[in-house]
């Protein structure tokens, strides 16, 4: 009886040692979003099943709300997230005053010359990559010369998701000769559903008839006007089977789309939303947290995922897969191939873009 007692208390005392707490603070954008706050929140709902982490969130409702978000978290928990570029000031803050505790930022990178905390890991992403593919079939499947974008606001991260996008174009029309233009603005917000909605809508009376969005909540808008403007031009109902959708895009030869980010948003609009170029944040949540749980495993700094990792990727359409010829898959996976194995490298900055040339490609089919 003493020895099952004795190995009870040593079994508790040892899962107690490896139990954790991770907090996540949001951004403004909160959860909700559909994109890039649920993304990480679920890589936190990962972690509490597969690793059996206790989690616990706190939405920040400004920006002023972060620091004070962080610290609160910080007093309560293990390991703490934060999301989103806005919030690298306030975490380079918060986390040297908690040495003890692990911070994990996810979508933040230090400004050239920032030295990282011991405690603090980063996690960001070749978002070009992922977008790169999304600007290409988006070409592919254009009808009338344009095509949107809506960003949320102009920080490093988004204005790369747009360079991807560009480059996708780009590449498409050095590769078939066309010359499909891109409409792009920028709403300024990322929890701004209504302004999303009314810019969609004027890139698609401007002749865009697909539109990209990297808004996070903002992009929301971008998705209900694909569905609205799409509905009225199928001519069915707004409520109308993914199987008529189908039928009345082939009688039409064309439609109107969007195209999600971050996470997969296909399901928002099924029919409408033709694919979305997913930034795998549940990912590098869960495996920051998971490497939290060993000091030897924990590494400070930037770990930037891409293409090649499975950081970024396109969604599997499940819903508008019928709509695109084999051929644009075939094309798509050889650039992804090369894209891969370093030979094609995405522009990430206006520079590298300027001198992008993929003309010198050639499909082996």
């Amino acid at each position: 009886m003493k020895k099952i007692l004795v190995l009870s208390l040593v079994l508790l005392l040892f899962v107690s040692a490896f139990s954790l707490k991770a907090i996540m603070v949001t951004d403004t954008g909160g959860l909700g979003d559909k994109s890039f706050n649920d993304g990480t929140w679920n890589g936190l709902l990962r972690a509490e099943d597969e690793l059996k982490v206790d989690i616990e969130y706190i939405i920040s409702k400004e920006q002023t709300d972060y620091i004070t978000n962080l610290t609160t978290a910080a007093k309560n928990g293990d390991v703490m997230l934060g999301v989103g570029f806005l919030m690298a000031d306030a975490l380079f803050n918060v986390a040297p005053q908690f040495p003890d505790k692990k911070f994990i930022g996810i979508d933040i990178s230090p400004s050239e010359g920032q030295t990282v905390p011991n405690n603090l890991a980063l996690y960001t992403f070749k978002e070009q990559d992922g977008t790169f593919l999304a600007g290409y079939i988006a070409a592919a499947m254009n009808k009338t010369g344009k095509l949107g974008y809506v960003g949320g606001i102009r920080i490093p991260p988004v204005m790369r998701l747009e360079l991807g996008f560009r480059a996708g174009i780009k590449a498409y029309n050095q590769l078939h000769g066309t010359n499909i233009e891109l409409i792009s603005g920028y709403a300024g917000a990322f929890d701004a559903p209504a302004k999303g909605k009314q810019m969609a809508m004027a890139q698609y009376e401007q002749g865009a008839d697909i539109v990209f969005h990297a808004a996070g909540g903002t992009g929301n808008g971008v998705i209900d006007a694909s569905k609205e403007k799409g509905s009225q031009f199928l001519n069915v109902k707004a409520d109308a089977s993914l199987t008529t959708i189908i039928d009345e895009y082939f009688k039409a030869g064309r439609g109107y789309f969007s195209i999600g980010v971050d996470s997969d948003q296909d399901y928002l609009a099924p029919g409408y939303v033709l694919a979305s170029a997913m930034k795998r944040v549940d990912n590098a949540a869960f495996e920051g947290i998971k490497s939290a749980r060993s000091a030897r495993r924990f590494q400070s700094g930037e770990t930037i995922l891409s293409l090649a990792d499975g950081g970024v990727s396109l969604s599997p359409m499940k819903y508008t897969k019928g709509f695109v010829p084999n051929k644009v898959f075939a094309e798509l996976s050889y650039l992804e191939k090369l894209i891969a194995e370093g030979t094609l490298v995405i522009p990430g900055t206006d520079e590298a873009f300027g001198t992008f040339d993929v003309s010198s490609v050639q499909f082996p089919f």
